[in-house]
Parts: structure tokens; sequence; C-alpha cells
């Protein structure tokens, strides 16, 4: 049975990357009028009944053109906007990736393609200038390169981002548990897995190991690989594992994390029934490393 965090990477379309430098075959998608265009203003999209508005190309306004690939034969583009939502439309018409959720936790088919413009449309906000020598980058290759007029190109930036679940005790006795925080900008009862960012230098283990001990003191021995989620907020890639703890003591980074602890399955299910403890949304890979070591759905979510 799938995991619900890949909800959001269900019936990826083609990206047709081999596509992006050949002008003509392009030029005579963008003039079909069953291609499909997405406006993103800023980083944002105006949904039409909770779905992305998609719109032909010559209802398009002018902007950065990026071809998104194909699906079911039907090429899709973004546009993409400097401003934060259109001249004309209140700003509440406009939501961001975090405002789509409910859609791509319902596993809409338009998942990936969202996933997509947006995470490409967030690079281009951020990456204005070219970091070698300065000088302004404009869009190339359909959107996925920016180029200076030194002629040095920049792609579109990924950042591998851990997610764990720390596990101690004999795996599935009554007494196994799992490791929980809330980091120090969450509400109160709100809890996850701990995560945190690969360094330079540094295997996705290694990762695992060193945020944990960083969060929480707890060191961590073995380390497996659970999944993967890709996660546009702006620019990340969330890789799940379960780790086996080696200390429990918690001693937690007032930085890091506001409080941590270790839960059994029946504590777990207990607090999230009774409200003491907010779990993290379906969508989220943080939901299916908890649910997938628990054994099945548990109840509430942020």
């Amino acid at each position: 049975m799938p995991h619900v965090h890949e909800q959001l990477s269900r019936g990826a379309h083609d990206r047709l990357g081999l596509r992006r430098s050949d002008r003509d075959w392009v030029d005579r998608r963008w003039s079909d009028p069953t291609t499909r265009v997405l406006v993103v203003a800023g980083n944002r999209v105006r949904p039409v009944e909770g779905a992305p508005a998609w719109m032909r190309p010559s209802e398009a306004p002018a902007g950065d053109r990026v071809l998104l690939g194909e699906r079911d034969g039907i090429a899709h583009f973004a546009v993409l906007l400097d401003r934060e939502y259109a001249a004309g439309d209140p700003p509440e018409a406009w939501v961001d990736l975090r405002g789509m959720m409910p859609l791509l936790a319902g596993g809409h088919a338009d998942g990936p393609l969202l996933l997509h413009a947006i995470g490409v449309a967030e690079w281009h906000r951020a990456t204005r200038f070219c970091s070698r020598c300065g000088s302004p980058l404009v869009a190339d290759a359909e959107g996925h390169e920016r180029v200076c007029a030194e002629g040095h190109r920049h792609f579109p930036r990924t950042d591998p981002a851990v997610i764990m679940l720390i596990t101690d005790g004999e795996p599935g006795a009554a007494d196994e548990r799992c490791l929980l925080g809330r980091a120090p900008r969450w509400p109160e009862r709100r809890f996850s897995t701990l995560a945190g960012f690969c360094e330079p230098g540094e295997t996705l283990e290694d990762a695992v190991r060193r945020e944990v001990a960083e969060e929480t003191g707890v060191r961590v021995g073995e380390v497996s690989y659970f999944g993967n989620q890709p996660w546009p907020l702006p620019a990340s890639l969330m890789l799940g594992f379960v780790g086996r703890a080696e200390s429990t003591a918690i001693t937690c980074d007032p930085r890091e994390m506001a409080e941590a602890a270790w839960f059994t399955r029946a504590e777990l299910r207990a607090q999230a029934e009774s409200g003491e403890i907010r779990l993290p949304s379906g969508v989220s890979i943080s939901r299916s490393l908890i649910e997938a070591w628990y054994g099945g759905p548990l109840p509430g979510q942020w």
C-alpha cells in the first residue's frame, strides 16, 4: 500500500528535458490550442474550485516561459510573473504551495506539475544575479537555466534534507519507542520527526546522526532508508530514514528544539486522540514515517 507522502509525486509527467532547447518544437507546442498554461505570480497560483487554473497559451500574460512537460499527450507550460499576484486581482485570490496542500493531499493529477512549476518559480525569484561575476541573469532552456552576459550558466537548486524517525527498544515490542520533537517556532503540542540539511562532504546517514545529536543529544547507530518526497518550500528534497538509538537521554539545543520526547505506540495513540499532541499532516513524509512505525493510521493532524 502506498504511503501518504507519495501522493505528492503520483502520476509524474514527462518533463521532456531534451526538448528545452528545441525552439521550433517548443514554438509549435506553444501555438497548439490544446496546450495548457499555468500562471505563477511570484510563488503563487490562482486556483479555480480548489485546483490550478490552467489556460490556453493565447490567454497567458507575458512572462518567463517554463516548459513543464507533457501529460497524456498534452503539453504543459508555466508563465512566471515577478509580482505576487496579477494586477487587478485581490491578493487573497492567489495562494502559495501550502495553500494548495488540500489538493495535493488528495492525490490530484496536477500535483507533480504544480510542484514543478512553483519549484522553478521559487528558484527564479532567488537567483537574480550571477554568483561568479555579479551580472544579471536571464532565463534560458525554457526556464530551466539562467545565464549571464559572460555565459555563466546556473541551474535549479535542490537542497537534500534528511528527515528521520528514531526508535529505541526491541523492534515491534510493546515498549518500543519513537523520538519526536517540537521546533521553537511551532505552537504548543505540535510534534514531528526530526529533520535537517545535509552538509558538504557528508553522507545522508551521517547527516541523520549529526542532526539528531545536535538537536536532542541522542546518539544514533544503524540508519536505514525509508523514502523521499519533493518539497519545494522553497527548494528541498526530503530524504526519509529510520534510525536506531544508541542512547536515550534527551538534551535539547534550545535554538533547534523546544522540546523532545519518547513515545510508545500506546502513548502516541492516546495523546494524538486526546489532542495532547498534534502530528504532521497526512501529505508529509513525516506522517508516513510515524504511521509506518506505528503500524496504521493515527488521529489528528496540524
